[in-house]
C-alpha cells in the first residue's frame, strides 16, 4: 500500500501557491484558474490575511470561491501544514502576488506565517520559487531584500507587460505573464503560445507597425482603451458577458 500511495505521488504535479495582500491579486487567482482542470496537477493554496483584504477591494471574487479552485487550502496560522515540512515533495512555490513584507519575511527567514514558511521550505529544499513582487517605485530596502532573495534561490519575478503580442486587455496581459510563470515551472498545457509561434503564424516581426488603415484615417489601438472597461475584464462579476477571469 504505501509503495502504491508513492507512485500515485510521484505521477502528481504539486505546486504551492501563495498570494499575499499586494495589489495585482488577479495574479494569483487567474494561476489557480488556469490550474484548475489541469490533470495530474494539484494546488496547495495560503491566503494571507492582508490577501482577504485585497481580494474585496480589487475583485468580486469571494474568499471560498478561490479557495475553491485550489486542489486544497490552509490557513495562513496553520505553521503545522503539509506545506511547512521538506518531506512534502512539491514542483516549487508561486507567490502572486507577493508583497515587500513577505519578500522580506522569505528573504531573511523570518517563518512566522505559513506562507512565509513554505516559501523557506521550498528555498530550502533547492526547489523553484517564483515571487511576483508588485511594488512601485522601490526604495533602497525594497531592491536590498529582492537581492537577499535572489541570492538565496529565488527568483523576482516583477509581473511587468509583455506589449510585443499587442495585448488587447488587461486580461491577456495577466495570462501572458501566468503563461511565463508555468513555463518556467515546466507546465506547458493550457498556457499561451510562445513569441514565436505567434510571430510564426501572423507573420509578423517584432516592432513591425500596425495594419495599414485607410488613406488619411487613424486606427485606435486596443491599447489606448477605457482603462476602466478593460480592467473589468479581469475582475468582472459572474454573468458579465461571460469573462472567464471572475468567479464561477
Amino acid at each position: 500500500m504505501m509503495a502504491t500511495a508513492g507512485r500515485r505521488d510521484a505521477q502528481v504535479k504539486r505546486l504551492v501557491v501563495g498570494i499575499s495582500g499586494a495589489t495585482g491579486i488577479i495574479y494569483g487567482i487567474r494561476l489557480l484558474e488556469t490550474l484548475h482542470a489541469a490533470p495530474g496537477i494539484e494546488t496547495h493554496l495560503v491566503l494571507s490575511a492582508a490577501a482577504k483584504r485585497t481580494m474585496v477591494e480589487e475583485t468580486s471574487w469571494t474568499v471560498q470561491q478561490v479557495e475553491t479552485l485550489a486542489t486544497r487550502s490552509y490557513p495562513d496560522r496553520d505553521i503545522g501544514a503539509a506545506i511547512a515540512s521538506g518531506s512534502f515533495s512539491t514542483c516549487g512555490m508561486v507567490i502572486a502576488p507577493c508583497s515587500m513584507k513577505t519578500l522580506a519575511a522569505v528573504a531573511t527567514g523570518y517563518t512566522e506565517s505559513l506562507l512565509a514558511r513554505a516559501a523557506d521550505v521550498t528555498l530550502k529544499e533547492g526547489r523553484c520559487l517564483i515571487a511576483l513582487v508588485r511594488e512601485t517605485p522601490l526604495h533602497r530596502g525594497h531592491l536590498e531584500a529582492m537581492l537577499a532573495l535572489a541570492q538565496a534561490g529565488g527568483i523576482v519575478w516583477p509581473p511587468l507587460p509583455d506589449f510585443s503580442r499587442r495585448p488587447r486587455s488587461v486580461a491577456a496581459v495577466i495570462d501572458e505573464t501566468v503563461g511565463h510563470v508555468l513555463r518556467r515551472l515546466g507546465f506547458s498545457d493550457d498556457v499561451p503560445p510562445q513569441w514565436e509561434e505567434v510571430k510564426a503564424r501572423t507573420g509578423r516581426n517584432a516592432g513591425q507597425g500596425a495594419e495599414t488603415a485607410p488613406a488619411g484615417a487613424r486606427q485606435r489601438p486596443a491599447s489606448e482603451a477605457s482603462t476602466g472597461a478593460r480592467l473589468a475584464i479581469a475582475t468582472a462579476a459572474p454573468g458579465a458577458g461571460g469573462q472567464r477571469s471572475g468567479p464561477p
